[in-house]
């Protein structure tokens, strides 16, 4: 690993679990500036170091700065960080070009696009251009603990090899490892469509299908992620790595997840508009269930998971006929 660059200002943007755990990780080694739109929760946060909105009773940094204006975060920053959600991901970008065109850009979204079903690297690419220093943080990673300081790992993909070095070596915690890869494709895909495949594995398990079924849903889940990552040029020993199997057996398994939670509500019968309301976070399984469904038709890749979460969160199929229709597919060739 080349050495690590000096100490960095660091403008992360995105006050919400994943943003705050991102900067408060990051503010011991690096001066870094978290920006927020609620500015009233950011002052909330200086004042009391503590994101009760999103990660109650956890002590952020005292090292740790709030900065309202958009503007001012942004302006003599060595990094954009870019912590939104996936729909907030484009205006964004387009933004910090006008202000300081040119700064490096890293994006921690997971997703797909709703309407255009672009992956986040197409909508920076659609921005800023195919050859902009940018690149993609991801990984099996819960925003609370990653905040608490245990030990995690992650992935920072950049189709440009040195930029990923370079940046992995300057962000690089003892607690927070990160790893550099140049296989994008494969990296966003692994981080979106795990969001879908944690919704069936909530049903599944909200339902009682048992152990069993869960592992069968998370097998066939990441053989469904490698099938469209290969068509859309990614690499299928990304998908055993930490953004394809780590983050998908995380988030299927994990009760932190906001995706499965989802997926255990549905199975209680609660309406979708009740369950995300009360979830307080957005859960971007739901939206991209829909895309990851139309980008797999456009390419011609059988996903059969996907298809079923999607009809259940859109179509009106009710969760215990979702589950037992992927349970009862007929047996084929693994």
């Amino acid at each position: 690993m080349i050495p690590a660059p000096s100490r960095q200002r660091i403008a992360v943007f995105g006050a919400g679990a994943w943003g705050t755990a991102l900067a408060q990780a990051f503010s011991g080694a690096h001066d870094v500036r978290l920006w927020g739109r609620d500015a009233e929760h950011l002052q909330m946060l200086a004042l009391t170091r503590e994101n009760r909105r999103y990660l109650p009773d956890i002590r952020l940094s005292d090292k740790l700065r709030f900065e309202p204006d958009f503007a001012r975060a942004a302006r003599e920053a060595d990094l954009h960080l870019v912590v939104t959600p996936l729909a907030g991901l484009r205006d964004a970008v387009r933004t910090l070009h006008h202000l300081q065109p040119g700064t490096p850009l890293l994006w921690a979204c997971k997703g797909l696009e709703a309407g255009s079903g672009r992956l986040p690297h197409e909508i920076v690419a659609e921005e800023l251009g195919a050859n902009a220093a940018s690149g993609v943080l991801t990984g099996p990673s819960f925003a609370a603990e990653v905040a608490r300081g245990l030990p995690t790992a992650i992935t920072l993909a950049a189709t440009d090899e040195a930029f990923a070095r370079h940046w992995v070596a300057a962000l690089h915690q003892p607690r927070l490892r990160i790893y550099a890869n140049t296989d994008v494709v494969g990296c966003e895909i692994g981080g979106a469509i795990k969001n879908v495949m944690a919704i069936a594995a909530g049903v599944s398990d909200g339902m009682g299908f048992g152990l069993n079924a869960r592992a069968a849903l998370i097998t066939r889940g990441l053989a469904e992620i490698s099938r469209l990552a290969a068509a859309l040029g990614g690499s299928s020993e990304t998908l055993m790595g930490l953004t394809g199997m780590g983050d998908l057996i995380l988030t299927c398994t994990g009760d932190l997840s906001r995706n499965r939670r989802v997926g255990l509500a549905l199975a209680k019968g609660s309406t979708l508009a009740d369950i995300l309301r009360d979830l307080g976070h957005v859960a971007e399984g739901v939206s991209t269930a829909r895309e990851v469904v139309a980008l797999a038709r456009r390419n011609g890749v059988e996903m059969p998971i996907c298809e079923a979460v999607d009809a259940l969160l859109h179509h009106g199929l009710d969760a215990r006929s979702a589950v037992e229709k992927l349970l009862a597919r007929d047996p084929r060739h693994e």
